[in-house]
């Protein structure tokens, strides 16, 4: 005999129902695909290349002038110095290059960056045209937006990475002389202008690169040690240095160059240049106000001669 408890059963609730029907509802229904019309026109059309999608990267805004064209004297004067991508040339020195011709350009209701979108182009070929044509169809709105992906192309972070080395160990090559290697050093600062060292810490390499005759000189230049000086007078006590070392250099080529003389005359006068472009490499401010002095203090020195009574 079965009891109760065998034959109990659970009966589903009614909310349950309603749940299982309200899903069973929410069944998508299954739609077949929309089959393709067939295309009846000749295969021969069918196969020819689109011409559509190809549009510039470069958004031009509307231009409301009226009869503006671009000269072009202008569009000749963009070409004369040409951006193709080599690893020696300098993205930098390009947009620098590019806006100095392309500031001053002024056309009624033609904005000046609307200028340098339409000119910018002309100024590249071979790689560098090769990488405008493959950025994205509209992807450049503004001429902030065009500087920012060529020089980020073409001047990647291993680059930055590789100039910030050459300048942090930078030396002077043996038989280089001080104002070779002030140009050399101010090059690697060029073509790396975000290289983010302050004027101190450039100043500081260029003085630990220097060979000991040359730091010495600096020093005497300086007045003492010239790392007491502040980087604003430490920069113009180099630059004053190496200009009269290419100074001088141009008259010794110059001297050089020129046919030997016959006079015994010419020779000494050429050996006491070059004493005394030696002499005053030596010489500081300092010391040539103390000399001055010195004269000065002599003259004083010297008695007056009184005059004879007749």
């Amino acid at each position: 005999m079965r009891t109760r408890s065998s034959l109990e059963y659970t009966i589903p609730r009614r909310r349950n129902r309603r749940r299982s029907r309200q899903q069973q509802e929410a069944i998508p229904l299954i739609l077949e695909p929309e089959i393709p019309m067939a295309d009846d026109r000749p295969m021969a059309e069918q196969l020819q290349a689109p011409t559509g999608g190809f549009e510039s990267a470069i958004v031009v805004p509307h231009i409301n002038a009226q009869n503006f064209e671009l000269k072009s004297s202008l569009i000749n004067l963009v070409q004369n110095r040409i951006f193709r991508g080599g690893n020696d040339e300098e993205p930098h020195a390009h947009i620098r290059h590019f806006e100095s011709i392309t500031n001053n350009q002024r056309y009624p209701d033609v904005p000046n960056t609307t200028i340098k979108l339409l000119l910018f182009p002309f100024s590249l070929d071979g790689v560098a045209k090769t990488w405008l044509d493959k950025e994205p169809p509209n992807s450049i709105l503004t001429w902030d937006d065009l500087v920012s992906k060529f020089i980020n192309f073409f001047f990647p972070p291993s680059k930055t990475t590789n100039l910030r080395n050459e300048i942090t160990n930078f030396r002077q090559i043996a038989q280089e002389s001080f104002s070779e290697a002030w140009e050399r050093f101010k090059e690697l600062l060029r073509k790396c202008p975000h290289h983010g060292f302050s004027l101190m810490h450039q100043l500081d390499t260029f003085y630990n690169s220097l060979s000991y005759n040359d730091q010495d000189s600096l020093n005497s230049a300086a007045g003492g040690n010239f790392l007491y000086k502040s980087p604003t007078e430490g920069l113009q006590i180099i630059e004053n240095k190496a200009k009269v070392r290419c100074s001088r250099n141009a008259v010794m080529r110059v001297s050089t160059n020129a046919p030997p003389s016959s006079s015994t005359s010419s020779s000494s006068n050429f050996e006491f240049q070059q004493m005394a472009a030696a002499l005053e490499d030596k010489m500081t401010l300092t010391f040539r106000n103390e000399m001055n002095e010195m004269k000065n203090m002599m003259k004083a020195l010297v008695p007056t001669p009184i005059p004879r009574v007749h």
